[in-house]
């Protein structure tokens, strides 16, 4: 029987069951407050990553032991691509939190989730899978706005070096494809997502306290009232939001999911203007909406695809895309494998 569809096994979190539009509503907005989180805390970049990895351990590692219990335990070889996923986990939230740093929380998030287009130009690169024609389409709308939000055609742009922190956004981005790519292969089975997920945070947390010692930055003695901030960090974004649109997500339409896309770097724009009177210029927020366009498009892009996706097509669609996507929120939150086919889902598993 299929790991995914089983209605006796639904793992831990089967109440999400008639409520995934509401679950992953509240997954989207819970994430959107990340950025604004790590400039509340006043932490430099690697002890943010730091933090916000090791608050997050004790709760992800009781949700993955009780689903050890249940399930019973994951074989080394489905553990693996989750503790390789840490890797790029630990040069996403460097480079993202360098990025809030540089060029503010809302337009950081904005530049952050154009990995939504990314993932299948990797899958282009890496798998020859071609991807279809919206995503194409989206890659120089959302490079125009790039291109804008970093300031270089602007005579005063917003952010304290825009140019240099969409930089680290864009990296950011491209390491949170290689996390998600990975961590897909890792999370193959959506009754548990707690475990998958502890294991690349623990490998980021190791690899961000390395970083952290050698470029200088990281300090290690959490103190008030920063450590809070990184607690709610932790266990709002990391936790609770990545668990609520990892489970809800994969249930819903693609058409769907692809509105959601804007809900993150929306409300990280809009927050950030109304907590740190964050005021991007009209360049700028032009920018922010070509990205978004954008996104939609590319996310909308296998919508069409919804209701027959034909045996063998593979994840990295237009339509999957947008649910990886999805989890560009920075801490971002689904499980990419939905739309695997069931032969390959179990060769996978």
């Amino acid at each position: 029987m299929d790991k995914r569809s089983a209605p006796d096994d639904a793992g831990l979190f089967g109440w999400v069951t008639g409520r995934e539009r509401l679950c992953a509503l509240m997954g989207a907005v819970t994430i959107a407050f990340s950025s604004i989180l790590v400039r509340l805390s006043h932490a430099s970049p690697s002890t943010a990553a730091i933090f916000r990895c090791a608050y997050a351990l004790p709760v992800l590692g009781l949700l993955a032991l009780l689903e050890d219990r249940r399930f019973g335990a994951r074989s080394w070889r489905e553990r693996r691509a989750g503790l390789a996923a840490g890797t790029f986990f630990a040069a996403d939230l460097l480079l993202w939190h360098h990025s809030i740093a540089d060029v503010g929380a809302g337009l950081s998030t904005v530049l952050a989730n154009v990995q939504v287009v990314l993932v299948p130009l990797v899958a282009w690169a890496i798998l020859a899978e071609r991807p279809r024609r919206p995503v194409l389409a989206a890659l120089p709308v959302s490079l125009g706005g790039v291109l804008l939000i970093s300031g270089v055609l602007d005579h005063s742009p917003y952010g304290r070096d825009p140019t240099r922190g969409t930089l680290f956004g864009l990296g950011a981005g491209v390491a949170y494809v290689g996390f998600l790519l990975l961590l897909r292969r890792g999370g193959a089975d959506l009754r548990r997502p707690a475990g998958p997920l502890f294991d690349a945070t623990a490998v980021a947390a190791l690899l961000c306290v390395g970083a952290g010692l050698v470029i200088g930055d990281a300090h290690l003695v959490p103190t008030w009232p920063g450590a809070g901030w990184l607690i709610t960090l932790a266990l709002s974004s990391q936790v609770l939001g990545w668990l609520l649109i990892g489970t809800s997500l994969p249930r819903l339409p693609a058409a769907l999911t692809s509105v959601l896309l804007t809900v993150q770097p929306v409300g990280s724009v809009a927050l950030a203007a109304l907590i740190f009177g964050e005021a991007p210029s009209a360049l700028q927020l032009l920018g922010v909406a070509l990205v978004l366009a954008a996104l939609l498009v590319a996310g909308r892009s296998g919508a069409a695809l919804e209701d027959g996706v034909p045996a063998g097509e593979d994840l990295l669609d237009g339509r999957s895309s947008a649910r990886l996507g999805m989890l560009g929120a920075r801490p971002q939150l689904c499980d990419p494998a939905v739309d695997q086919p069931a032969g390959d889902r179990e060769a996978s598993a």
